[in-house]
């Protein structure tokens, strides 16, 4: 395991590939160490046409019994009703959407392409003591811890976690650190949540090589 540090307030690139493309948005708070504090308050996936949004709530006070996430399909809300357990099927994009617990956690996944679980934590007092936080009443700077497991993603794959399954991939990270940090964030930066500008950007590749070959053909 690694940490990657972001910036308070930046979009990054976390994977892009030719049929997928997540970004993440950071917040955060001001270190008196000189480096940013910073979580994920959203991702954005673009797979084909579509644009999946999946983000933490503001919130001051946390409370386990409230569901401080919100999700997006193609801009529209998706109403996720409190029963875990229970699945959604998006036949015509091909997503399945399941609730893991009562509030704040589910999978989504796409077959053949990513399968994602998302939970909305806070920060907690104590975490803020023990780390130097500093988290207020105001804000529990609640955001996502996320897992992902990705099918069929090619070679080209990049992004501060797309490299890392490259087969050509080194890391550059020093393990043995109590806390290895990756950098290169200059790299990653994107315009905003579903842009596709970063520097590594993969993300549209197969489309176009798609139209180009349909063109030869016709």
């Amino acid at each position: 395991m690694f940490y990657f540090h972001g910036k308070k307030g930046m979009d990054l690139c976390l994977v892009s590939d030719v049929k997928l493309h997540i970004n993440a948005h950071f917040i955060g708070r001001k270190s008196k160490k000189g480096r940013d504090f910073t979580w994920v308050q959203s991702i954005g996936v673009l797979f084909g046409p579509h644009q999946l949004y999946i983000g933490a709530k503001q919130v001051s006070k946390w409370k386990d019994s409230m569901d401080n996430m919100l999700v997006q399909l193609d801009q529209e809300e998706i109403m996720v009703p409190n029963d875990k357990g229970r699945t959604w099927e998006f036949p015509e994009v091909g997503l399945r959407l399941k609730r893991l617990s009562e509030t704040n956690k589910i999978q989504i996944k796409v077959d053949g392409i990513f399968d994602i679980v998302a939970s909305v934590v806070p920060i907690t007092l104590k975490e803020s003591l023990i780390h130097g936080y500093d988290v207020t009443e105001e804000d529990c700077f609640a955001h996502l811890e996320l897992n992902f497991k990705f099918e069929s993603l090619s070679n080209m794959v990049d992004g501060v976690l797309g490299q890392t399954y490259r087969p050509s991939y080194q890391t550059r990270v020093k393990i043995s650190a109590a806390m290895p940090i990756m950098g290169g964030a200059h790299k990653f930066a994107s315009s905003h949540l579903f842009a596709t500008d970063c520097a590594v950007s993969k993300f549209g590749q197969y489309w176009k090589n798609t139209r180009d070959m349909s063109g030869m053909q016709s």
